[in-house]
């Protein structure tokens, strides 16, 4: 454990201006408050957040950011208060040590939702300071250097899972590579510790067999780079066995058919002389096709640039390697931490990084813990791809990205209101799959909304959050638009008219919030309208006073209400506006609409009913008919050219029967009520190649 005079040392050496009282202050503080706390290795807990604070020196980051890691345990291991934290340390590293104090203490129901909720927490203040971020970087790395110490396996295996899941993934979206590795290294050993040794042996025999061979083949770089006028540094390294594992899994092959386990770093002066070392190293070695990668020009996500390059050495040894400055190495090691280091005179990132605009987002939007745990692993988990907007802005995606992703990645209203696309110039259907390079424009109109069918190719956690929430808001709009309905026929069936004074007292009798929540409950139907009319009127359906409920009414307009929110049309008798139709109500779900004939209504309670109309001016629906053609060529084109005259669109198609005369299709149509029906299926009946036509 490191000492007080040695951490503050650490500090000064590489910012002579840090506030060394702050640092002592913190040390004391933090030593006395955790007093004779254990870790679970029997260390003093002290030991953990000075270690912690230890990791950060190696980053250069500032005292304050130093001082928090040291007291960033105090508030919930120690009968520490947030008020002493200000009161000696100042607002910005008590508002650090709010943000990074631990979050184990939230009560939720399930392990999801308690991780969802400390990801939230976290999430929310790390986009206040990215501090945060570096600083519970820093805890969970010493937590999982320790974490063999944890004598419960289950335990060591859940805060691997989710080492894995969260923070690896977040190190790589801040570029601190280095933190990514040793994290994903330390998990994989816990949960698959088979696959580990197993790996880990097979590296060892290979450092036996060839002790040199990275080395020899190192030296030959750099000779090969100076004969071409590169001065450079060459360093190399075999991959960390969660990467190879990972190759091993993706690709479905053996340790010895994966062939490329090295990888080499080669530093140079500048960007000019990356792409000659790269020129020198292809003409010397074949390339592996598509291992070629430049993220200089297109630099990632969080700001990492170098060549990647992959070659044959020797004929048979597929050797990764990269190009780089020194700048850029820098970048790759420490990433966002390098903006924090004391030394960086630029504009710190903070709340500008976009992918944590992104997952903030997603916070808001996210419905579920479920939900919050599957959207903030899309958006730091995916592969990325490069794409761009007609103005020639860089847009990067996860691999398999389609238009809506890109569209919701430059605005949300962009991806609301989005209508199609062109790749490259050529129109596309949204759920076309975007390449690396393509150029993207999205076409939109005001009058679109989100289609809960995109949930089935939009793969970015961002776009599917949004098209959620939009789901979301809809369906509780048209609850509410269908509650108001079907409470304003209850109020037209009581005798006398009710105030707001009737229905607030109405709310109390039946212990809901407010008025929406009644609607609701009328539309979810956990409400009846017996229960409704006796809280606005008691004494209204008992005695014999009591409102006939089963007298006249009026219908029920669905009108204005979307198919598949609030109501279904059932596919057993496909009933369409002219139709003659009945609602049946199943608590907590859409209502089924039926035509008045279909037989599956003699199984309804009559309590279920509810009498409903299509009101004026219907926007269509789906009908099915049956068609029994001529088995001669084109008679199938004939009815398809017949029903286009007529204004149908053929949704679905399929053979019924088939025989060596005639063949029956069962055809789904959109059509815009009974009557347009009606005119199609004479129109059928009337053609050469048609036998029959019915509608089914």
């Amino acid at each position: 454990m490191l000492r007080q005079y040695e951490l503050v040392d650490r500090v000064l050496s590489y910012d002579p201006d840090a506030d060394e009282a702050l640092l002592n202050r913190a040390y004391v503080f933090s030593m006395h408050a955790h007093g004779s706390q254990k870790r679970a290795s029997g260390d003093p807990y002290f030991s953990h957040p000075i270690e912690v604070a230890g990791i950060l020196t190696d980053l250069h980051l500032d005292d304050e950011t130093i001082a928090t890691a040291i007291l960033h345990d105090t508030i919930e291991d120690t009968v520490a208060t947030p008020e002493e934290i200000l009161a000696k340390f100042g607002p910005s590293v008590a508002r650090l040590v709010d943000g990074v104090t631990k979050l184990s203490k939230i009560e939720a129901q399930t392990e999801s939702e308690r991780a969802a909720e400390n990801l939230r927490k976290f999430l929310l203040a790390m986009s206040d300071d990215i501090r945060v971020l570096l600083v519970k970087l820093a805890d969970r790395l010493h937590n999982m250097r320790t974490l063999h110490h944890i004598p419960k396996p289950d335990k060591r295996r859940r805060i691997a899972r989710e080492t894995m899941d969260i923070y690896a993934p977040l190190a790589e979206r801040i570029g601190m590579y280095e933190f990514m590795k040793e994290m994903q290294t330390l998990a994989f050993q816990q949960l698959e510790p088979e696959a580990y040794e197993s790996i880990t042996k097979r590296l060892d025999q290979l450092k036996v067999e060839g002790e040199d061979r990275i080395a020899k083949i190192g030296s030959g770089l750099k000779l090969l780079l100076s004969r071409g006028g590169i001065e450079a540094d060459v360093s190399g390294r075999e991959k960390h066995p969660y990467s190879i594992w990972k190759k091993m899994s993706e690709r479905h092959v053996s340790f010895e058919q994966l062939s490329d386990i090295m990888a080499f770093r080669v530093i140079v002066g500048t960007e000019e002389e990356c792409y000659r070392a790269l020129g020198v190293v292809h003409r010397r070695w074949p390339m592996v096709p598509g291992r070629f990668k430049d993220y200089i020009s297109t630099p990632k996500r969080n700001g990492y640039r170098s060549l990647h390059t992959s070659i044959i050495h020797a004929g048979d040894t597929r050797v990764e390697i990269q190009i780089r400055t020194q700048a850029m190495h820098a970048q790759a090691e420490f990433g966002l931490a390098a903006h924090w280091a004391y030394k960086q005179d630029v504009v710190r990132p903070d709340t500008q990084v976009r992918w944590i605009q992104d997952l903030v987002e997603i916070l808001e939007t996210a419905d579920t813990a479920e939900e919050l745990l599957e959207h903030t692993r899309m958006a730091m988990y995916q592969d990325r791809i490069f794409a761009f907007s007609p103005k020639g802005e860089l847009i990067q995606l996860p691999k398999g990205a389609t238009p809506i992703d890109f569209a919701y990645a430059v605005h949300s209203n962009l991806g609301d209101q989005a209508v199609g696309a062109k790749i490259n110039g050529r129109v596309v259907p949204l759920r076309t799959e975007i390449a690396q390079g393509d150029q993207v424009t999205i076409l939109r109109s005001k009058a679109q909304h989100p289609q809960d069918n995109w949930l089935n190719f939009a793969i970015t956690g961002k776009a599917r959050a949004a098209i959620r929430r939009h789901l979301r808001h809809k369906e509780r709009d048209e609850t509410l638009a269908l509650g108001r309905k079907l409470y304003d026929d209850i109020v037209r069936r009581l005798p006398v008219e009710i105030g707001k004074e009737a229905q607030g007292a109405a709310l109390k009798r039946l212990k809901l919030d407010d008025a929406e929540a009644l609607l609701e409950a009328i539309a979810r139907q956990k409400l009846t309208d017996a229960q409704v009319m006796e809280a606005l009127m008691p004494g209204s359906t008992t005695g014999d006073d009591a409102v006939e409920l089963t007298g006249p009414r009026e219908p029920i307009s669905i009108k204005g209400l979307t198919p598949g929110v609030t109501f279904t049309l059932s596919p057993c008798c496909h009933p369409i506006p002219g139709d003659r139709i009945v609602g049946v109500r199943h608590p907590d779900a859409p209502i089924e609409v039926h035509q008045i004939s279909c037989p599956k209504l003699d199984a309804v309670e009559d309590d279920d009913w509810l009498d409903i109309g299509w009101g004026d001016k219907a926007e269509g629906g789906t009908a099915r008919i049956a068609v029994t053609v001529k088995n001669e060529p084109g008679a199938l084109g004939a009815v398809a050219t017949l029903l286009g005259q007529h204004k149908a669109n053929i949704l679905n198609i399929r053979f019924d029967t088939r025989d060596t005369t005639f063949h029956t299709n069962m055809i789904d149509l959109e059509v815009r009520d009974a009557a347009h029906l009606m005119k199609l299926v004479a129109a059928l009946r009337a053609a050469d190649a048609v036998s029959s036509a019915e509608r089914v």
